[in-house]
């Protein structure tokens, strides 16, 4: 079978804010569809692309009686594993409005936008706060939050520039009623 889009998760997360996806070494995730993740034990790859050959959970004709996704899906409405799984179905109603060349393109925006706050906000602790604030926050509100944070952090050390685009973005989750810490 032919991956078009490794980066999308069978299930709808988008693996691109993801923070496995941006480990350097050989820990680092290409994507829930690349040659490393396909040996792992996720039922999603195992029925989606193994025993049905589609990509995507939403391709498979089974797709709205499925008892695991509709888990996964509930699950995802509650609580988070390693990753936000906060825009899940905002997501998967995106795709299936819009398509998944649209939906990539604004992942592309979003993880231009993590690898920025990564390069020159990270004080090595930040990653995955910066993953949920990417897939969370809406995009000119990301792009507001790292100006305005180049702006207040100028001659401030790693540290104290991770500590203003935390301030920044904790303010934007505040008015906005957005979490960005993974809900257990």
């Amino acid at each position: 079978m032919h991956i078009r889009y490794p980066e999308t998760g069978i299930c709808g997360l988008s693996c691109r804010l993801c923070p496995s996806y941006h480990t350097d070494g050989p820990s680092r995730c290409g994507g829930c569809k690349t040659e490393s993740r396909m040996g792992a034990g996720c039922p999603f790859i195992t029925c989606a692309l193994k025993k049905k050959g589609v990509e995507f959970c939403r391709d498979c004709g089974e797709n709205e009686t499925c008892d695991r996704w509709k888990k996964h899906r509930e699950a995802g409405k509650r609580a988070d594993s390693f990753k936000c799984y906060q825009t899940l179905e905002d997501d998967i109603a995106f795709v299936q409005r819009n398509g998944i060349e649209a939906f990539e393109e604004i992942q592309k925006k979003r993880e231009r936008l993590l690898k920025e706050m990564l390069k020159e906000f990270n004080e090595g602790r930040s990653k995955s706060y910066f993953c949920i604030a990417a897939t969370v926050l809406e995009i000119p509100e990301l792009e507001g939050a790292l100006a305005r944070a180049k702006n207040d952090a100028g001659g401030l050390d790693m540290k104290g520039k991770a500590r203003a685009l935390h301030a920044i973005l904790d303010q934007v989750a505040t008015r906005k009623n957005y979490c960005l810490k993974l809900r257990k």
